[in-house]
């Protein structure tokens, strides 16, 4: 049986991605890191004799810890070394498994999603951040049923197969009293603005330099009239290591989008002080984590949602889609 692993926020989860992009240069959805065949199959295998024979291979690390449910899914996770080095030149798998080890399914070859950004959106946060996350595996993996399931993963490096470690969530038939979902309305917010705090940017925002785009617009005042990117982030205080790049993720979004989009960029703690816990806005929306993008359309329903780390192509792929 695979322990669960503690849950490190390094990759998004939720959303979706299509061909169309929001400009002529949006990087196109990467391709798999390998085929399926270069997987063991998982016809008439338990989750033991899956793995058996396998070294131990890299930690797999997952945000999908709010996200997941019954259906199609979107999982980002990274990989990294005992010694907590990222590992991006692997190609992986996922399989899901009842938490028996029974119904072993897959394998679900993921794909190496850059987060890197054009150097006029990369900010001093990220630039001086030595352990910000550069890239996430993304597997579009179904999930049957409700209940305790198992996600695990096979990694090939340097021509070799290595078994990855393993997550357990308790997956539920619906979502309730989370996150807003795909296809739901958020309850309305108002968020601050450069005008609502004097045009000190430091009050709102911990990036350097400030995102002040991002900091022009009142969600309450644009939902439901225009598409909406709203990023819930903290680059300066956050855990996972990934908000400073999806701030520069959204920086870069923006400045490709054409169409009418509005962009808003939201603090996490009160104050920007952790121990001063979270904004009424992040609970509001019941935010469990960080950093999430929500891509709402021009009907104030959620059309996309990623949770941790979202590259440049899946987020303008998604704006696409609204726009």
């Amino acid at each position: 049986m695979v322990a669960p692993l503690a849950l490190i926020a390094v990759a998004g989860c939720g959303g979706g991605s299509g061909s169309k992009s929001t400009s002529d240069s949006a990087p196109a959805r990467p391709k798999p890191t390998a085929s399926a065949t270069a997987f063991p199959s998982a016809k008439g295998k338990t989750l033991d004799s899956l793995r058996a024979g396998l070294p131990e291979g890299p930690i797999l690390a997952p945000s999908t810890t709010s996200s997941l449910g019954v259906g199609n899914n979107r999982v980002g996770f990274a990989l990294f070394t005992p010694d907590r080095r990222f590992v991006t030149n692997a190609a992986v798998a996922l399989y899901t498994t009842k938490h028996d080890g029974s119904d072993v399914r897959g394998p679900f070859v993921a794909r190496l999603e850059s987060l890197a950004v054009s150097p006029p959106y990369q900010s001093k946060t990220t630039a001086a951040d030595p352990e910000a996350a550069r890239a996430v595996y993304v597997a579009d993996v179904p999930i049957p049923r409700a209940g305790r399931t198992v996600i695990t993963g096979v990694a090939r490096m340097n021509g070799k197969l290595a078994r990855t470690s393993g997550f357990e969530l308790n997956i539920p038939a619906h979502e309730t009293g989370g996150p807003p979902t795909i296809g739901s309305k958020p309850p309305l917010i108002h968020t601050p603005t450069l005008a609502s705090v004097g045009g000190n940017a430091s009050k709102i925002d911990t990036r350097v330099p400030p995102a002040t785009d991002l900091l022009k617009v009142d969600y309450a005042k644009v939902v439901g009239k225009k598409p909406v990117v709203i990023s819930f982030a903290t680059p300066l205080l956050c855990a996972s290591r990934v908000c400073g790049p999806v701030v520069d993720v959204v920086e870069q979004a923006k400045a490709a989008t054409r169409s009418d989009v509005a962009f808003i960029h939201q603090e996490i703690y009160n104050d920007n002080q952790v121990n001063k816990g979270f904004r009424p806005q992040v609970l509001a929306w019941h935010l469990p984590t960080e950093p999430w993008t929500f891509v709402i359309d021009r009907h104030g329903r959620v059309a996309n949602r990623f949770e941790g780390a979202v590259s440049v192509g899946e987020l303008e792929r998604a704006i696409a889609k609204v726009s």
